[in-house]
């Protein structure tokens, strides 16, 4: 059975194991954003837990130097016993609209070895249920054309294609599909 959990020093192990075998929690920054965690939960295993809960505020800022507000948002640990991935749910208060820095609501990234068992789908059924108790209407998540399985579990949980774009820059300014599930 998986389950969404919130990342508490309990579940931190299994975490951290998970990115000392390869694994990235970030499909954008890939091994460079798990070197960062492996550092950061090395330094401070809380204020890493802590981090990951994030009510917005402060500016953050882009790759191109950009500075933005920082949008309010929380990962949870996809769990299956132990951390079988990451999702993220990431919104801006008061409309379900995104800024154009921001590829969807809805972020996440199952490890190799226990992909193609639904736990995508079931992590994304699960983080909607969250979308709806925040009050949002409707959430957007994104997927390359090339990559079916995200495709699946987005059509799997209500989503529609919605367009294509061209990413930011700061992502590599590839072509994506943009899809919309309606809470």
């Amino acid at each position: 059975m998986v389950e969404l959990v919130k990342p508490a020093l309990e579940h931190l192990p299994s975490y951290k194991a998970a990115l000392e075998r390869g694994w990235s929690p970030d499909n954008v920054r890939l091994m460079e954003a798990t070197r960062e965690q492996l550092a950061a939960i090395e330094q401070d295993p809380t204020a890493f837990l802590a981090d990951l809960d994030d009510p917005g505020g402060g500016p953050i800022t882009l790759p191109d130097g950009t500075k933005v507000p920082r949008l309010p948002g929380f990962r949870r640990w996809i769990w299956d016993g132990e951390v079988a991935g990451s999702i993220g749910l990431r919104w801006q208060r008061g409309t379900a609209e995104l800024p154009p820095h921001v590829l969807g609501h809805i972020g996440y990234a199952v490890v190799p070895w226990k992909r193609r068992r639904g736990y995508a789908t079931e992590a994304v059924r699960l983080m909607l249920g969250e979308a709806r108790a925040l009050g949002l209407p409707l959430v957007e998540i994104t997927a390359k054309p090339g990559n079916l399985a995200s495709q699946k579990v987005v059509l799997a949980n209500g989503g529609r294609l919605v367009g294509r774009f061209f990413e930011d820059a700061a992502y590599g300014g590839a072509e994506s599909l943009r899809y919309r599930i309606d809470l």
